[in-house]
Order: structure tokens, then sequence, then C-alpha cells
């Protein structure tokens, strides 16, 4: 696969993350979002590794190929996490004020 395709898909993913972002108002969506932004850049990492490993330049060293790869895994651990504190506070802003309506959290100010 040409890696004008890995490029495209990531950058429909990334542009699709951006969106929900900025247009949807619930937190659990807005979570979802930001991995699908992370997980378009994983990927444009890994193919961005493997165009170069197979481009002869990373033959001096047979470690510099997966760089990038070890990098996402680094990206996925903390990507994971970052998960499990949103939606702990998710779930107290559910308790609390029975709305995940990032939104509804202004109001929380006065």
């Amino acid at each position: 696969m040409d890696i004008k395709a890995y490029i495209i898909l990531s950058l429909a993913l990334f542009t699709i993350g951006i969106v929900g972002v900025l247009v949807r108002r619930n937190a659990i969506i807005i979570f979802m979002c930001v991995e699908l932004m992370l997980n378009a850049v994983n990927l444009l990492l890994v193919a961005f590794s493997k165009m170069h490993a197979m481009s002869g330049v990373a033959k001096a060293s047979p470690y510099f190929a997966s760089d990038a790869q070890v990098f996402v895994f680094f990206i996925m651990v903390v990507a994971a996490a970052e998960v499990s504190v949103g939606l702990a506070i998710i779930v107290m802003m559910y308790r609390n004020v029975h709305t995940v309506d990032v939104n509804f959290l202004n109001r929380l100010k006065n």
C-alpha cells in the first residue's frame, strides 16, 4: 500500500476527531474523538516507520527502524491511562449533576 493512502486515512481520522471535539457536547464522545485523533497519529507514525525501514536508510542499525513502533506503544499506554482517569471524572460528574453535557459545567462556576 502506498504511503499516500495512509496519510489520507490518517488525515481523515484526525479531521473526524477534531470535528467531534469541537461540535459535540457529550463528554464521552469528546473522549472518544480524542482517542481517534491519537490513533490517527499512531497510524501515521507506524506508516512512516515502515516506509523508512523499506527505503534502506535504516539498514545500518536493525533497531533503528522500530523506534516509531516503541513510541506508538508508549502513546497507547498514556492514552489508556488518560481514558481511565477521564472516565472516572465523567462518572463522578454524572453522580453529582446527573448529566455528561460539558456545557453544564459552565453553570457550576456560579
